[in-house]
């Protein structure tokens, strides 16, 4: 034990020399270099003033002086020919002399034994003055000074030999004298032992109020999520369940057997069955998804993992595709049927002559109205993705103007009258989309209107928004159908949208083309009276 010491004790003196004089030498260098970049500091302040009064060819300077261009082309160099010098610009101290003002940076020379210094300061016109200055590195200082190094070690070494061998015979000594009858006995030798002991129960301390750290987190962050959380063992017992949980189970249950939501707990015994289960429940209006994930421990199931999230919008959207779907088979199937029935009539010769012009003229109806539908439907997915559209300055004054002119033929069908009201107002959007809106609305306003009856468009500013009105004396959308005009297919007179060829998603592609734009939508309409949409775009 004694040799042990022994040996501990001088490694230990050997590396506190060791490292002492490792530290003394580096800061030594450190506080060398230190000063060697003040000197260098204080002369290039010196010498930016000496350059307002002489050439850069005049100034003198025991360092190597180096004048560089803001795009790093050398101009002037003490030592060297400036032109046959490379670009500086991705010099380090130079770099960030240009960026900060002041710049330093150091360098081994072709060997270790000498360090270059540089120093770079912005001047008042933009270039970059550097002063470099090569002294000896810390291995050649220490190379210098072996030999006092080595005697000054070696005496030390001696003396630390010396010391721990009385110091190990000192500390065994009470040791070897303690009685193993009076165990109790204390001495400031064995104070190591007690401190590690101490230390040993802090550490035991600082671990558990980790842990309940921990706890306290992991209850608080479930505790605060909108979805619920359950763990439970083997047996079924709940270990761990937030508020979003427990409000699915009886205040009792204690064990998931016992919980009356009968997804919940089939998905809670699968999961402690080895097998994942994901579910979905209906809570009231909601629709809520059950995930159970068996816990694993050595490979064996040691609990399950339950979580249940709200999943109500995710499947109205589902809901309303597979409506969206069912619609637009429904709507193609009619056109569809119709032409084929003419087709094959004819095909078989079963249509006189003077009727074959007749059902020629309904195919071609009927192929309109498929291209119109095929056409809102590739209009109304463009608004919804609103990908690859280009925004721009659109005047809606001169949009509605254009798409007037284009429905007059229809208009003038009718003996409808058509009005543009208000001034001229720029909105920031899509063209295209604002255009095929304008034009629902007011194709909308003449298909529904009165013979000789008028469709008024009025651009103007409502509320310090720009906005767009489209009026007609039509017969107008009952109170009780309002709120649904704008969805996909849903017409208020079935038989009248399509006797006149509306496909059902006109005001669909409204209220998505303003959704596009950040737009309100608002209605105002009496039946057999008329009808007025406004749309009013944000400020900008």
């Amino acid at each position: 034990m004694t040799g042990k010491i022994i040996r501990s004790l001088f490694s230990l003196a050997l590396l506190v020399l060791v490292a002492g004089a490792c530290l003394f030498s580096g800061i030594l260098y450190s506080y060398y270099e230190k000063q060697s970049f003040a000197s260098l500091s204080q002369e290039a302040e010196q010498l930016q003033q000496s350059l307002d009064y002489i050439a850069p060819e005049q100034m003198r300077s025991t360092d190597r002086i180096t004048l560089i261009a803001p795009d790093g082309t050398v101009l002037f160099d003490s030592v060297a020919k400036a032109a046959g010098m490379e670009n500086h610009s991705n010099r380090e101290e130079v770099a960030q002399a240009l960026r900060e003002g002041r710049g330093k940076s150091s360098h081994y020379s072709n060997t270790v034994l000498k360090k270059n210094l540089y120093y770079a300061l912005r001047l008042r016109n933009g270039n970059v003055l550097r002063l470099s200055r090569e002294q000896s590195s810390l291995g050649a200082m220490l190379l210098n000074m072996a030999w006092p190094i080595a005697a000054t070690v070696a005496g030390l070494l001696l003396l630390a030999a010396g010391l721990s061998v009385r110091l190990a015979q000192q500390i065994t000594k009470p040791i070897n004298s303690i009685s193993p009858d009076d165990p109790q006995d204390v001495y400031p030798e064995l104070q190591p032992l007690t401190r590690r002991l101490r230390q040993q129960k802090d550490t035991i301390r600082r671990q558990m109020d980790e842990l309940s750290r921990r706890m306290l987190e992991f209850s608080a962050m479930t505790e605060n999520m909108s979805e619920g959380f359950l763990l439970i063992d083997l047996r079924g017992h709940v270990l761990t369940e937030n508020h979003s949980a427990a409000m699915l189970l009886p205040a009792e249950a204690d064990n998931i057997a016992k919980c009356e939501v009968t997804q919940l707990r089939h998905a809670a015994q699968q999961a402690l069955a080895g097998q994942r289960c994901e579910q979905l429940m209906q809570q009231g209006e909601r629709t809520l998804s059950v995930i159970a994930s068996p816990v694993l421990e050595s490979g064996q199931v040691a609990g399950a993992v339950v979580l249940t999230m709200d999943v109500t919008e995710r499947e109205q959207r589902e809901q309303l595709r597979r409506e969206f779907s069912a619609n637009v088979s429904h709507e193609l199937k009619t056109p569809l049927t119709s032409i084929s029935g003419f087709a094959e009539l004819m095909s078989q010769g079963l249509v006189p002559e003077d009727k074959v012009r007749e059902f020629s003229r309904d195919i071609q109806k009927e192929c309109a109205r498929l291209t119109n539908l095929v056409e809102d439907i590739i209009d109304l997915s463009r608004l919804e993705e609103g990908a690859g559209m280009v925004w721009e300055e659109v005047d809606l004054y001169t949009l509605c103007d254009e798409v007037l002119q284009s429905l007059e033929p229809l208009a003038g069908k009718q003996d409808i009258a058509l009005r543009l009201e208000g001034s001229g107002q720029t909105v920031h959007g899509v063209r295209q989309a604002l255009h095929e809106m304008v034009y629902n609305l007011c194709d909308n306003a003449i298909k529904y209107n009165r013979v000789g009856g008028s469709v008024t468009v009025t651009v103007e500013k409502k509320e310090g928004r720009a906005s767009v009105t489209v009026a007609d004396t039509g017969i107008g959308i009952p109170p009780d159908h309002q709120s649904r005009v704008f969805e996909r297919f849903y017409r208020v007179d079935k038989s009248h949208s399509r006797a006149i060829g509306g496909t059902g998603l006109g005001l669909s592609i409204v209220k998505h083309a303003a959704l596009l734009h950040g737009a309100d939508i608002r209605l105002q309409s009496r039946p057999e009276i008329g009808t007025s949409i406004s749309v009013i775009f944000p400020r900008e």
